[in-house]
């Protein structure tokens, strides 16, 4: 019996989209984009309303190994804040902030916090909800942990709601000049190289 063939693929899931396959009533899903083989998933997931990087798989070792706290792969993230931001509220993110997890408060690890000029985004057919009067501000932040919601909850805990949010990063592997909705197939040594993971021993 033949080995199954091992697919790797970098999608740049644009706003609106589910992060499944499984269709939802009245929502965009992956599966209404990207016409793959039924055995491949994302590996891991953003919201619905988060763009950026995301990687797809059918390697479930090379999931488990990208998704396990303990290795605490660095993923990196450009928000874009409901307000200007002040170096008093990136000293807090950098440190922690207590954020709500289900029915328990979570303290969450010290990240990389940096301001920074408005990233090479393309402008979002959706209207970016912020106070026009107050502006905005991007932040480049990169976390260690993956909690749910983790970067708005953190941003709104220092008083500066997310606007909106895209992933840039997993490890060295880069968003880049990969338009939204674009998927591209790539080598797995590539892959893990990027994201820091080392090949497995085999069997």
């Amino acid at each position: 019996m033949s080995k199954r063939k091992k697919k790797y693929y970098i999608f740049h899931k644009p706003y609106g989209v589910l992060c499944q396959f499984t269709p939802e009533h009245g929502k965009t899903c992956l599966g209404d984009l990207l016409q793959l083989s039924k055995d491949v998933y994302p590996v891991g997931r953003l919201d619905e309303n988060s763009e950026g990087l995301l990687i797809l798989s059918n390697d479930g070792q090379f999931k488990h190994q990208l998704l396990d706290p303990e290795f605490e792969h660095p993923r990196s993230y450009w928000a874009q804040l409901d307000g200007k931001i002040t170096q008093e509220a990136i000293d807090q993110l950098q440190n922690g902030v207590t954020i709500k997890l289900k029915n328990s408060s979570y303290h969450t690890l010290p990240a990389v916090v940096e301001q920074i000029d408005d990233p090479p985004v393309q402008e979002r057919a959706v209207r970016v909800d912020y106070n026009r009067e107050k502006g905005y501000s991007w932040i480049k932040i990169t976390l260690r942990e993956g909690k749910n919601r983790q970067v708005r909850k953190m941003t709104a805990a220092v008083g500066f709601p997310t606007a909106r949010l895209i992933r840039c990063s997993i490890g060295e592997l880069q968003l880049g000049n990969l338009a939204s909705g674009d998927l591209m197939s790539v080598n797995e040594n590539w892959l893990r190289k990027k994201t820091g993971m080392v090949k497995p021993a085999a069997q």
